[in-house]
């Protein structure tokens, strides 16, 4: 399907607002399934109902096997993981949907490393500008967050980085069906993060967890998969198939916006001048380089 340069439809646009808002909001949801799920145990009942049934009723995409665990690692381990255990105890949901968004630099410069792209002038400001609004959160950890917390989601950051230069390799390739994508490489999701249940929470702990899960547990886990995975992740890859990713990815500086919302509206987390500040800091450098790209 051929891009379309230009503002999105009206349409269009509610659509993106729409997965904004899911992505955003999710990062509470997160936390409410954190409440009877330990983290790794979370991250593997939403990467193995991802994948089943699933892949029995979705072709494989035409790519080799190693793309596929590659990104089932990197998504799977190394961004839902870590981003799941920074959650549980040591920064807050709406600090989490701000820090993850670092993703963009980390991509950047995996993808200069990988595929000899530049970083223009706007992209060294926009990153200094970041790193600035990181240094804000790094010097007044609180309640909210700590210096693991904070570590632990730059971590996820990096995985959600190397999952972007995944996808942008075996694009290259041919045709591509990014539902069908992540559907097949959740399958390589599994045994790491089901070890990684074993190793650090032991099954016995992960036994007790799913059977004295409460009904919400189990809705935020459908969640992720129907809402943030499916619904979010088919509507946006519709959209980037319409557009130019100019016009659509720009909307994603609005995921911290409903992630800070929605955390200090649903579980009160305090919003105190800093964290505005550190928002403004790390989105405005993010701005920087997303919507330089669309001039």
């Amino acid at each position: 399907m051929t891009a379309h340069r230009g503002r999105l439809s009206p349409l269009h646009l509610a659509l993106a607002l729409l997965v904004m808002a899911i992505w955003g909001t999710n990062f509470v949801v997160i936390k409410v399934g954190l409440r009877d799920f330990p983290p790794f145990l979370f991250a593997l009942l939403r990467f193995f109902f991802t994948a089943l049934p699933f892949v029995f009723l979705v072709r494989r995409p035409p790519v080799e096997w190693r793309w596929l665990a590659l990104y089932g690692v990197m998504l799977g381990v190394g961004q839902f993981g870590l981003l799941f255990d920074a959650m549980r105890a040591d920064i807050s949901p709406g600090l989490a949907s701000l820090v993850i968004q670092v993703q963009v630099f980390f991509t950047i410069g995996v993808s200069v490393w990988l595929f000899g792209e530049r970083i223009s002038p706007a992209g060294v400001a926009g990153m200094a500008l970041a790193a600035a609004g990181l240094a804000v959160i790094g010097f007044h950890l609180d309640a909210s967050v700590n210096a693991f917390g904070v570590a632990t989601v730059l971590g996820a950051a990096f995985g959600w980085a190397c999952a972007n230069a995944t996808v942008k390799h075996a694009a290259r390739l041919g045709q591509f069906d990014m539902l069908a994508f992540i559907v097949w490489s959740s399958l390589f999701a599994i045994p790491p993060l089901a070890a990684m249940t074993l190793v650090f929470e032991g099954a016995g702990a992960g036994w007790q967890a799913v059977s004295t899960a409460r009904f919400d547990a189990w809705l935020t886990l459908a969640w992720q998969v129907v809402g943030n995975m499916f619904i979010g992740y088919g509507v946006w890859s519709w959209l980037l198939l319409r557009y130019d990713a100019a016009a659509v990815t720009p909307f994603a500086l609005l995921i911290p916006v409903f992630g800070m919302a929605s955390s200090a509206w649903w579980l009160g987390e305090s919003l105190p001048p800093w964290k505005f500040v550190a928002a403004a800091m790390v989105l405005g450098g993010i701005a920087v380089i997303t919507l330089k790209s669309r001039g």
